[in-house]
């Protein structure tokens, strides 16, 4: 019975102390919540890109590996390919055409309802059945192409022409809705990809063979584990692969030549009927004459055919040599970009939440320390009643544990159910992954519901460890207040002198009692700082990717020829004709690799040039080319940990190695670059410099002039491909875009954590202090001077707290960055002043709110009850 009595007091208490104080309720609710649904929500983000990306790519069966010849593949290729374990094989064949109706250009890939790889996933219509039908790229469906509609697509390697568009279909093969990748035909850039029955196809070998691995399937394609595997898996098909290129020479040349050879024979014989036709005209005319017009003419026809056999043959002798490409699921158009934009959420997902939970799980533990503290009477009482320990923490674990709960659920739900979708549906706009059912990452939500427990019942069992280890006489005697001693701005009389009584008062209780003081300025600086952080996150990515391209590179496409001895006359007039064209610099340019020591940087572009202050009004430098040495960029440097005066090896596509000075290091912010010149480069490669690329500098252009440009110049034959800087500058563009609804979530979620961080804590600083309040109200203080008793220090800790947390956002800001870079690209801290100006405005504009609400507050406080106390 008194059990029961005992319990139902306790639970008439928790009600009572929940209606009592409800606004400091809802508030630690709240604080949990917010901190629960970003940590969960964004935490969840990266984790759930990588799966969509994983479960589209195993359920449309994406190859693991690609294999493409310079002289095509056969059945031979297939079965060698088959050797290594667990190859799912498949070979297949396309070609480039173009729209004869606007010019667009066409990757076709063969089609077989046999096939099981890189399986096509409809967006409307149906799959190829007839050989006059093909499913074109969903792409174009959003260009304006239409179901039924006839399309002309010009190839010699295809058997027919024109073709009825059945279906829209995305592919594994091409991640990014935007980039098709590029191709020698039309303006260099592939604008759509077909697929049509093989039966179309003239060819007699493939184009590509497909490999999949089945137990590669269940793994991160874009993790660490799946990519050693994957090289892995390279090794070994170009171990089951060796020698098979020149045995594929002698098949081409064998092929050739057996043709060469039925023409020589025939030819063979036609000189030996030729000569005995010549002695016969030699008998019948007893020598006098030799020969005829006819034998004369046939003489003449054989020779030229004998010269067409030997040019034939020595053609053959100089067939290009067979080479064998091992492409990557990294080299699929737009999949390497999806996964750097995925690994930087992720980056920014493991700091920018977790700095925000930990100041939510301050101000959580200091506002239940504190309730606890302010309830010492109530807690003497019960135990003098003869109430256990554990009888009297039951209440306020419970109290603990009720607001915990309700924030950690509705946090986890709603950060589940909303951020990640958020942020997928913001990737689908330019990635083809579909969005996968809504999973929940147990083990972050792990993470969160221990530290919301231990921000709540870990305040509880503090404070009452504490609490509970006094006398009940002692606990039910209010706590003494704390002695009162002069402060530091006291010492300086004239300005002390000319403060009024209220300033005073108030400049003493803000140094008075320092934990409020600093409590106050971490909350308030904590919310101010991940205000501006989400803007620095936002101006720093969008400043690296406009500087590169707008500022550093300062040319607008890259032309690429055929040889550097080839006559380029028709290039160079369509070019200078162009009413775009301004002027253009040729330059050596190719992709090498960097070393030194351990350290290797890939893909790094070279440039050579026997203009080298020419090159500077293409390129921003940070110092003249030297004459003995290279200038590097900053983040190949980093890697590398190069310094100027340092030495590097190089090695070109043709594995030569050769040492390289480096004098300067450059500013850039995305890929890697080294710049040489002309005279340095041929003494460490004699004999190998060749300005096949054009930097060229352009007016400002549309995309249709950008593409009529290109397809003129491809169309004289000496042009091999033509790059805008435009196509990148988009790219660009759209990953920032596609960061920018996170960054908002991160300022709005901000500044609502600020906003109930100082409502708390001004809540807590009034409840503490309603009988000192009442007092001075009874001594006949007016309302408007009551409310600025404490709002005039919040207005002190609000300005220091701005203070600080800019100084916190300009830190966290820099480390986010630091994390959220990857190996080619760098990050500087940029905030801008709509970034610094907005985080002020907000927190200020709190502030407001929040003495507005307090000051309706105080005017409803019952003095009397306030003042009752035992003494």
């Amino acid at each position: 019975m008194v059990i029961v009595m005992k319990n139902q007091l306790q639970l008439r208490l928790l009600r009572r102390k929940i209606w009592a104080s409800f606004g400091r309720f809802v508030a630690i609710v709240l604080i949990i919540m917010l901190g629960v649904l970003l940590f969960v929500g964004i935490k969840s983000s990266g984790p759930d890109l990588y799966h969509n990306a994983t479960n589209f790519l195993k359920a449309q069966k994406a190859r693991d590996i690609q294999i493409i010849s310079s002289t095509g593949l056969t059945d031979q290729d297939l079965k060698l390919a088959k050797k290594v374990t667990g190859a799912q094989v498949e070979g297949s064949e396309f070609v480039y055409g173009t729209t004869t109706k606007n010019s667009d250009t066409i990757q076709v890939f063969s089609y077989r309802r046999s096939a099981q790889l890189n399986q096509l996933k409809l967006t409307k219509g149906r799959l190829p059945k007839q050989t006059s039908e093909l499913v074109l790229d969903d792409l174009a469906r959003k260009q304006g192409y239409q179901l039924g509609q006839t399309i002309k697509i010009a190839n010699r390697q295809l058997r027919r022409q024109t073709y009825q568009i059945v279906g829209f279909a995305i592919s594994p093969q091409f991640v990014n809705k935007a980039t098709r990748g590029t191709s020698n035909v039309g303006d260099g850039t592939i604008d759509y990809f077909a697929y049509t029955n093989q039966a179309n196809f003239k060819a007699s070998v493939y184009s590509q063979i497909s490999i999949r691995f089945a137990k590669l399937q269940s793994l991160n394609s874009y993790g660490t584990a799946y990519q050693d595997k994957s090289e892995q898996k390279v090794k070994q098909l170009k171990q089951a692969f060796k020698g098979r290129a020149k045995q594929r020479d002698q098949e081409l040349k064998a092929t050739a030549l057996k043709s060469i050879n039925q023409q020589q024979a025939l030819l063979n014989t036609a000189k030996k009927q030729l000569a005995a036709a010549k002695q016969q005209v030699s008998a019948a005319s007893q020598g006098q004459m030799t020969t005829t017009p006819k034998i004369t003419a046939q003489e003449t026809k054989l020779k030229q055919a004998q010269a067409k056999i030997d040019a034939a043959k020595a053609k053959v002798a100089e067939l290009t040599p067979t080479t064998f490409y091992y492409n990557e699921r990294s080299d699929l158009p737009g999949f390497t970009d999806y996964g750097n934009l995925a690994e930087r959420i992720a980056a920014i997902a493991n700091v920018f939440p977790l700095i925000f939970f930990l100041i939510a799980i301050l101000i959580t533990f200091t506002t239940i320390t504190r309730m606890v503290e302010e309830e010492r009477t109530q807690i003497g009482t019960l135990k003098a009643l003869g109430y256990t320990r554990w009888e009297i923490a039951q209440n306020y674990l419970l109290y603990a544990l009720l607001a915990a709960v309700l924030g950690i659920i509705i946090g986890v739900i709603v950060g589940t159910n909303t951020l990640p979708q958020i942020v997928v549906s913001m990737m689908q706009t330019q990635y083809s992954y579909p969005p996968s059912p809504v999973g929940y990452d147990w083990p972050t939500i792990a993470i969160a519901i221990a530290l919301s427990l231990f921000a709540t019942l870990g305040a509880v069992v503090y404070v009452l460890t504490r609490q509970l280890h006094e006398k009940p006489a002692a606990l039910m005697l209010p706590k003494a207040p704390k002695a009162g001693k002069r402060i530091l701005l006291e010492r300086f009389t004239p300005l002390w002198r000319r403060l009024s009584f209220n300033r005073k008062v108030s400049y003493r209780n803000l140094f008075r009692f320092k934990s409020r003081m600093w409590m106050g300025i971490l909350g308030i600086a904590g919310g101010t700082g991940l205000i501006l952080t989400g803007f620095g996150i936002r101006d720093s990515i969008d400043y690296s990717g406009q500087t590169q391209f707008k500022q550093i590179i300062q040319y607008q496409a890259t032309i690429s020829r055929k040889s550097d001895q080839q006559s380029a006359e028709q290039a160079t007039k369509i070019l200078t004709d162009d009413g775009q064209y301004r002027r253009h610099l040729p330059v050596d340019l190719q992709m090498v690799k960097l070393t030194k020591g351990k350290q290797t940087v890939d893909e790094v572009s070279q440039y050579v040039t026997d203009q080298p202050v020419k090159l500077r009004q293409y390129i921003k430098l940070s110092q003249a080319l030297p004459k003995d040495g290279a200038i590097l960029s900053q983040k190949a440097a980093q890697l590398l940990d190069v310094k100027k005066g340092d030495t590097v090896q190089v090695q070109d596509a043709n594995h030569h190695r050769y040492k390289v000075k480096v004098s300067g290091i450059t500013e850039n912010y995305a890929g890697h670059f080294i710049y040489l010149q002309q005279a340095y480069y041929q003494h460490l490669r004699p004999e190998q410099y060749a300005a096949t690329t054009w930097l060229t500098k352009l007016k400002p252009q549309t995309k249709s002039q950008e593409k009529k440009l290109a397809r003129r110049l491809l169309g004289t034959k000496e042009v091999v491909n033509v790059a805008y800087m435009s196509t990148q500058i988009d790219a660009v563009d759209q990953q920032t875009a596609s960061l920018r609804p996170i960054v908002l979530i991160f300022i709005v979620l901000s500044g609502l954590l600020s906003f109930v961080v100082l409502y708390n804590l001004t809540n807590i600083n009034v409840s503490e202090r309603i009988r000192e309040l009442s007092t001075i109200k009874v001594l006949g203080f007016f309302d408007n001077e009551v409310t600025m008793y404490i709002v005039r220090e919040n207005i002190v800790l609000t300005l220091f707290g701005i203070i600080v947390g800019l100084g916190f956002g300009n830190l966290l800001t820099l480390f986010i960055l630091h994390q959220a870079e990857t190996s080619v690209m760098v990050f500087p801290l940029i905030i801008s002043a709509t970034g610094y100006l907005t985080a002020i405005v907000m927190t200020i504009l709190f502030t407001v709110i929040v003495m507005v609400v307090t000051h309706f507050h105080l005017k409803h406080v019952d003095m009397i009850e306030a003042l009752k106390a035992n003494e």
